[in-house]
């Protein structure tokens, strides 16, 4: 199941940290450091996702 987590970590870190992005751009920040933290939450929040989803897979 490592693995299945893994592969779906990559897809859904790329669209959540994406997501996180682009609702920053959207609000006018444009520094640096707000892109990089909704960008670093993105990545945070797919670890769990990951998990959920790749367990109601195994199922």
């Amino acid at each position: 199941m490592l693995r299945l987590i893994a592969i779906l970590y990559c897809f859904v870190a790329a669209t959540l940290a994406g997501t996180g992005v682009i609702a920053v751009l959207s609000m006018g920040y444009t520094a640096a450091l707000p892109i990089g933290v909704a960008a670093g939450v993105g990545a945070l929040l797919a670890l769990p996702v990951s998990w959920a989803v790749a367990a109601r897979i195994s199922a």
